[in-house]
């Protein structure tokens, strides 16, 4: 293959190509980091050599914090991430393939989703307290609106021709949502949910950093109170880790869970 086919727009690459720009990068990004650490062109105080990150996790979890704090924070995410998502999918495809529910629900969803999150926090504390329930709220609320106006539009996009022709086929109403609808609009789902779990995790740090004594959010706090940096980019490296092994997940679910798609 030629170097032109490479910067071809939607061309596919060889995997093994895929993976060494992957590694490139990530080691580019590495090596610059070092660079400006060890250096000494950047202060300690504000950016930490990797060694110093790893034995500030090595110390995180030999005294059992890290795991205590990530635990907790997992548990917190996926309490109101899956609390939203099995609220806001079925609502979603209603309101997107039906007028009725558009109208019932698009106004109050447009409205809600616009408001920051953080500026509702306050008021939780006021309605629920500051512990856990809290902290699920807040990612409900961020995740749920945003949820139901992705999915929405999923489902307008299904093309009318598929429902059409199940009519003209036989089908009934039930068999044409249930057999046709839901599948044609699954993989977007799938999409929407991969991408408003990463927004999920900034409600979480949002609300741990207002109103917590635990959790990643608070230990990211506690470190940069104590100005130890390599705590803090700790806190972000363990969330981003998190992060990426959450969208590997939805990746092989969406191939194995929806076979009739192709995965991009």
């Amino acid at each position: 293959m030629s170097i032109d086919a490479y910067f071809a727009p939607k061309k596919e690459i060889p995997r093994h190509v895929y993976l060494t720009v992957s590694v490139t990068v990530g080691l580019f990004v590495l090596a610059m980091w070092c660079l400006l650490a060890y250096s000494g062109w950047v202060r300690e105080d504000f950016l930490p050599t990797p060694v110093a990150v790893i034995l500030a996790g090595i110390d995180g979890m030999s005294d059992g914090s890290l795991f205590r704090d990530t635990g907790i924070s997992l548990y917190e995410i996926l309490s109101g991430f899956i609390l939203a998502s099995i609220f806001a999918v079925p609502l979603g495809i209603l309101m997107g393939s039906f007028k009725i529910a558009e109208a019932a629900l698009e106004p109050i969803t447009n409205f809600v989703r616009y408001l920051p999150v953080s500026a509702l926090i306050p008021l939780l504390i006021l309605w629920v307290g500051i512990g856990m329930s809290e902290k699920i709220t807040v990612i409900f609320i961020g995740t749920f609106f945003q949820q139901l106006i992705l999915i929405a539009d999923v489902s307008r996009g299904v093309a009318s021709d598929l429902l059409d022709v199940s009519y003209t086929l036989g089908a009934s109403r039930r068999q044409v949502v249930r057999r046709v609808l839901i599948p044609a609009t699954m993989p977007g789902v799938m999409d929407a949910l991969r991408v408003t779990l990463g927004w999920a995790w900034t409600y979480l740090v949002v609300a741990e950093l207002v109103a917590a004594n635990k959790g990643l959010g608070y230990f990211i706090l506690n470190s940069m109170r104590g100005l130890f940096t390599d705590r803090i980019f700790l806190g972000i490296a363990v969330i981003g880790l998190l992060g990426l092994i959450s969208d590997q997940l939805f990746k092989v679910m969406r191939s194995r869970l929806l076979p009739w798609t192709i995965q991009s």
